[in-house]
């Protein structure tokens, strides 16, 4: 019986030993996908950033192209200040041609080649990551400094992914904090934002849909 014991002992420390280094493993892959998905933001590679992002991220993008297409001027001021700002930015800076060929992937694609979005991540790590199966949370970390938030990630197609819509609600209350500390009207700052990002006052056509 004592030596049954014993090699049932050793099996489970063997085992937790496995699962440990598959953990650590694991870890590695996550922070691994980020700094990918970084360096492809930096150098606006919108092609290989668009590799490290999951469905959620495309269906988000989707969902943007079909506000773009169909949103008329009230169902535009009821969106929160990012998608919002997304709409009017793709409105403002694509041409109908361009907006009729994408779907939610190109749009991202194109977002990124065209420094639309993403730029912030320069400033961001991650810290420690927690690992449950398909699904891991990375700290973020900006400046150096620790937060309350966290990148989600999710392993699809065998890659661990960036959820980005994660931390859609940390940018919308960001934007809602910079729109209100500039004394405008939350529809003029996102105006004077698109005329100062391109050199090129938005007219009117931006709040109709695109058809």
């Amino acid at each position: 019986m004592t030596r049954e014991i014993k090699i049932l002992g050793m099996t489970v420390l063997l085992f937790s030993a496995h699962l440990a280094y598959g953990q650590e493993s694991e870890e590695k892959l996550v922070r691994k996908s980020f700094e990918n998905y970084k360096f492809a933001i930096l150098n606006d590679k919108g092609d290989e950033a668009v590799k490290y992002v999951d469905s959620r991220t495309i269906k988000y993008y989707s969902d943007i192209l079909d506000l773009v297409k169909t949103a008329d001027s009230s169902k535009v001021e009821s969106l929160s200040i990012l998608d919002k700002l997304m709409v009017l930015v793709v409105r403002h800076r694509t041409s109908r041609e361009e907006i009729f060929k994408f779907d939610g992937k190109s749009l991202f694609v194109y977002a990124i080649k065209n420094r639309m979005v993403g730029i912030s991540v320069a400033s961001n790590t991650i810290g420690d990551v927690t690992i449950d199966q398909n699904f891991a949370k990375g700290e973020l970390i900006t400046k150096g400094e620790k937060t309350p938030y966290f990148f989600h990630f999710y392993k699809e197609e065998k890659i661990w992914k960036i959820d980005l819509t994660s931390l859609f609600p940390v940018a919308i209350m960001a934007f809602n904090k910079i729109a209100d500390e500039s004394g405008q009207a939350q529809n003029d700052f996102l105006l004077s934002l698109l005329e100062m990002t391109t050199g090129i006052k938005p007219g009117p056509e931006i709040w109709k849909p695109v058809n």
